[in-house]
């Protein structure tokens, strides 16, 4: 309808403008779980280590192929509003925990429709949102039980879980060397505190370089810059690196304001050339008595001051990006300072060895070989651009499971087995109460079996099967395993942790966490009103579904193969 009117003593009301559309009751609710439910099926098919690659292309033409869901959702031009709040799921899993943006959204997918059937049912939305408020919480109680400890010095068992994460990823042809690499970035840089260990993924940096092989791949103790060494007689290599970290320019300084100088003869002008010489070389008098021999600096430096520098043999660098500067910082001790006369020996930082290198066609600095870096760089080697993108998504995935396990200290087994283990506690769990949320709980503890469904499905592999066996298993952690190295018993019951196939347990909260109350936010709704036209973020578009007849939740998508 255009607008509503309603009667009050017979006179007609006008409640919406006359370009406004509403939906309401049951039919409201079916297109916002029909768009949802779209989103969720677009991902699915990348689940697990046998999943499939999305080719994403947008209106320039540029090309994306990944299997990671926070990427897929986040390159996808969706407009229907429910659709876009399950890609919020994505976005808030990806922020929070790194890793399981799939998994949450196709779990909340399924949430949605077991929520539809029981709406069919004629339970009302309340009743259905209660029951899964309450199996989400009882669900995060129940993985405690499944929880296994894990510390910081057991770097084998890290691997493991890097390896997992990068099991579906295309990189699994070079997966040990992404894993170890991940497992010695964060190591790197985590500290222990008094609330225990912590690590902050922004001070590893990641420079992807086309070119060799993903097993080329390497780790530096330090930080690389895109820059090169400022004059031609300045050293290119620097062993025992004694660095100045300057945010000032190391120049003669103007004045604020215009200013006229009135010069009579020619003495005059000599005299004042040599005082600006003087003051260039009293600033590189400091940085020499200091004890720096590397001068890495965040604004500029005078011509006069390089060639200064250089005579003294001190290497240096200019305009460095602020957050490379920061890295350097973490990397070597050193302390940046906003002015010259502050620098002492006590601000320098320290690396084993600071030399220019061409990669590829570009030169860097390399500051390296620092005693104790809290900030580390990984470079990734790839045959294309195309490989080099993936292998970034996927290298921040293992990061991100790494540190979630460093910081809370706990892992589970994966494979399917911690939603086939919860699926049967909640059903045990439903069993105690009463009341129509017993139901909620039951489709719950259902929906979680899109997991190890999926992942079978994905394999090519009977589902219905797959899950019986699960279930019927009496061992404890008991997953589905599609390891590579298992290819002859592909799909074969096993004891995950033994296979070494383990996740974050922070991971699958979240998962949880986010994929019930994306559902419940979205069973809650029964009427939706929107404005067509007039440049409004609803962009004309009719309620239920997209313009010309699309697909609810899946208009404006780019060529997605």
């Amino acid at each position: 309808m255009e607008a509503i009117y309603m009667s009050l003593s017979g006179q007609p009301v006008i409640i919406l403008r006359e370009n406004s559309e509403r939906t309401k009751g049951r039919e409201a609710q079916r297109n916002n779980i029909t768009a949802s439910s779209a989103i969720a099926e677009a991902v699915r098919s990348t689940l697990g280590p046998r999943g499939m690659d999305k080719m994403l292309v947008d209106s320039l033409g540029d090309v994306v192929i990944t299997n990671d869901g926070a990427t897929i959702l986040e390159e996808l031009d969706v407009e229907h509003p429910a659709a876009k709040l399950v890609i919020q799921v994505a976005k808030s899993q990806d922020k929070a925990v790194g890793d399981g943006t799939t998994t949450a959204v196709v779990i909340a997918g399924e949430l949605l429709k077991r929520g539809d059937e029981l709406i069919e049912k004629k339970v009302h939305g309340t009743r259905i949102v209660a029951g899964y408020k309450l199996a989400a919480r009882k669900a995060n109680e129940l993985l405690e039980e499944i929880a296994i400890e894990v510390g910081p010095e057991d770097r084998e068992m890290l691997i493991k879980i890097a390896n997992t994460a990068l099991n579906s990823k295309a990189v699994h042809t070079a997966k040990n060397t992404i894993a170890e690499l991940a497992v010695d970035a964060v190591m790197a840089i985590a500290e222990e505190g008094e609330n225990g260990w912590s690590a902050n993924l922004d001070n590893i940096k990641i420079i992807q370089k086309s070119g060799k092989s993903l097993s080329n791949s390497h780790l530096i103790a330090g930080v690389i810059i895109d820059k090169d060494v400022l004059h031609s007689g300045m050293p290119k290599t620097v062993e025992n690196a004694k660095i100045a970290l300057v945010n000032a320019n190391i120049e003669v300084e103007k004045t604020e304001f215009d200013a006229e100088i009135r010069i009579s003869n020619a003495d005059d002008i000599q005299a004042f050339l040599d005082q600006e010489e003087n003051m260039i070389r009293e600033m590189v008098e400091k940085i020499k008595v200091s004890g720096a021999n590397v001068v890495i600096c965040q604004k500029g430096i005078d011509d006069m001051a390089q060639h200064f520098m250089a005579k003294e043999g001190i290497m240096a660098v200019r305009r460095v990006k602020k957050s490379d500067i920061e890295k350097i910082a973490m990397a070597t001790g050193g302390r940046i300072v906003s002015s010259l006369s502050e620098l002492d020996a006590d601000y320098l930082g320290e690396a084993g060895k600071v030399y220019e290198k061409k990669l590829g066609e570009d030169t860097y600095i390399y500051v390296s070989e620092a005693p104790n870096p809290k900030s580390v760089t990984v470079i990734l080697r790839g045959a294309s651009k195309y490989v080099t993108d993936e292998a970034e998504r996927a290298f921040t995935d293992a990061i991100s499971v790494v540190r979630n396990v460093i910081e809370d200290g706990q892992m589970i087994p994966g494979g399917g087995y911690p939603e086939i283990f919860l699926s049967k506690k909640l059903h045990e769990f439903a069993d105690t109460l009463t009341g129509k949320e017993v139901l909620a709980v039951r489709a719950f503890a259902e929906a979680l079996e899109v997991i190890p469904t999926t992942l079978a499905e994905n394999a090519g592999l009977d589902p219905l099967d797959i899950v019986a066996e699960l279930k019927a298993a009496k061992k404890k952690n008991i997953g589905l395993d599609l390891s590579q190295h298992n290819i002859g018993v592909l799909g074969k019951p096993g004891d995950m942790v033994s296979l070494g196939i383990l996740e974050p347990i922070r991971v699958k909260r979240q998962a949880l966490k986010s994929a019930s109350e994306a559902a419940e936010l979205i069973l809650r709704i029964d009427d939706v009103i929107a404005v067509k036209g007039g440049g409004d973020d609803m962009g004309g578009m009719p309620p239920g579904g997209m313009p010309g007849g699309m697909p609810p939740g899946m208009g404006g998508m780019p060529g997605m193969m």
